[in-house]
């Protein structure tokens, strides 16, 4: 399954006497990377949303996760003030103004701002209950997430398939091509050696010069590059239907396809051929980058 690595997720759901917004944004990486920003009352959840977020297939990408959650009703959770917190809040504060001369406009309304200065005692068994009423947030944001990955995924497809469909094309080209200019190329040096070998009255074997002029005609054909190619392309197009992420099997495939083409673009005696390859190597550059954007 083709799907991009550049995506967005967003779900907002007031469950069991919570108000839970949940984001997911995602950009290209290497590997699966992934941050998330709780509430610090709610932090003890991270350890369970990243784990989660693998398990929904989510392989590669650097995904952030963005959770606020507002208690509206909980008659069982004690709010209470973490002084050490607090008292290093203030004290930063404090010499903000000291440093720039700003007015202290310190209060109780404007410090109380900063939710992170207050923690929600809870029962140890309403963590398990957190987790459920997130997940169900969660869940949302994260089936929202997947579709924009695949609808991107769906697009970026449809292009990788027409940049192969014009390489195919170009190939075919390069194989008409190739096949007059092996004969040409033969026919010329069967003429150069025999007018070289006359010039020296040099008498030689009318098999031995035959052979000599299809091994030096072989190493400018391309038949072997060009068949090598083809069955890049059916791989190519059949890693596109595969249900799995692809993006580093396609990566490496498409390192072959380059390698076969550079090495048609060092036999080539022909212009025409030259061109095609260049026209060829640039279509490979843009399915690197885009691969580069792909699970």
């Amino acid at each position: 399954m083709i799907r991009s690595m550049t995506a967005f997720g967003r779900a907002r759901a007031t469950v069991g006497g919570k108000d839970i917004t949940v984001e997911l944004r995602s950009v290209n990486n290497r590997f699966f990377d992934c941050s998330v920003k709780l509430p610090r009352a709610f932090s003890f959840l991270e350890e369970k949303i990243k784990p989660y977020l693998q398990a929904a297939s989510i392989s590669r990408g650097k995904v952030d996760v963005f959770v606020t959650i507002d208690v509206i009703d909980s008659p069982t959770a004690e709010i209470v003030l973490d002084e050490g917190y607090t008292a290093a809040y203030l004290s930063a504060l404090r010499a903000l103004g000291d440093s720039f001369g700003l007015k202290d406009d310190i209060s109780i309304m404007s410090v109380a701002q900063n939710r992170d200065l207050f923690l929600v005692k809870k029962p140890e068994e309403d963590a398990e209950q957190d987790w459920a009423d997130l997940k169900v947030v969660l869940d949302e944001a994260v089936e929202k997430f997947l579709a924009a990955r695949t609808r991107e995924g769906e697009n970026i497809k449809r292009d990788l398939q027409g940049k192969v469909d014009s390489i195919r094309a170009n190939v075919g080209k390069i194989e008409s091509l190739s096949l007059e200019d092996t004969k040409t190329y033969r026919e010329k040096l069967e003429a150069r050696l025999r007018e070289m070998l006359s010039d020296n009255r040099i008498v030689f074997e009318e098999s031995r010069i035959l052979t000599e002029c299809a091994i030096f005609a072989d190493r400018i054909a391309i038949d072997e590059e060009l068949v090598r190619l083809r069955s890049h392309f059916d791989g190519f197009e059949e890693i596109l239907r595969a249900k799995e992420p692809v993006g580093r099997r396609l990566d490496f495939l498409v390192q072959e396809i380059n390698r076969e083409t550079n090495t048609i673009g060092s036999k080539c005696q022909n212009s025409a051929i030259a061109r095609l390859v260049v026209d060829i190597k640039c279509e490979i550059e843009k399915i690197r980058e885009q691969i580069q954007n792909i699970e």
